[in-house]
């Protein structure tokens, strides 16, 4: 059986994968450059990976990221082979954005903001008897009513109740009755009336 075209014959397999990933410390890539250039399986091998890698510039980060039990699986094996002790992933704090209140019975809680396209996404929650004022829509408005009833100007959501908004159209009276709570990804530029 003849071995493979792409099989890499050189004990810098590893190194030639750090270098593709940008792992490599900064003292170290000047060293493994000179090597690759002067090896032609470590330039088969950074040929193969490099547009894998790029594949992977276009993904979320969580994706990327293993998950904290995986982390410490391979801290331990890793150090059962180094004979070294672990080096266990710490345990990610996430705090949970704040209600704020806006306006006098509606409070919003943050959740993304996107400032290239003035976008925000938000939980928005309006008390009994709260109303938005009218406005006029800059980008796309999309709503999805969690719980509760709302009014869009003659249209009553229900839980579970989506509404759209073009660019340009606007809402004269946006209320609720029984207050409610609903996600909402709007335009920061929208124009009160």
């Amino acid at each position: 059986m003849s071995p493979s075209p792409h099989l890499n014959r050189c004990g810098q397999r590893e190194v030639t994968c750090a270098y593709a990933l940008q792992a490599l410390p900064v003292s170290e890539i000047a060293a493994v450059e000179a090597h690759i250039a002067a090896c032609p399986d470590c330039q088969r091998e950074l040929e193969i990976l490099r547009p894998v890698v790029e594949r992977f510039v276009g993904w979320p980060t969580d994706v990327l990221r293993p998950t904290t039990s995986l982390q410490a699986r391979l801290a331990l094996r890793i150090a059962e082979e180094t004979r070294k002790p672990p080096v266990l992933p710490t345990a990610r704090q996430w705090s949970e954005p704040e209600w704020e209140q806006v306006a006098l019975g509606i409070e919003c809680k943050l959740l993304a903001t996107d400032t290239d396209r003035h976008r925000v996404s938000m939980l928005v929650r309006l008390a009994p008897g709260a109303s938005y004022p009218p406005h006029t829509h800059a980008g796309v408005e999309e709503l999805h009513l969690l719980d509760g009833e709302l009014w869009i100007d003659a249209r009553k959501l229900f839980p579970g109740d989506y509404s759209y908004g073009a660019p340009g159209t606007g809402d004269q009276r946006v209320w609720s009755e029984t207050g409610c709570t609903c996600v909402l990804i709007t335009g920061t530029k929208d124009v009160l009336r």
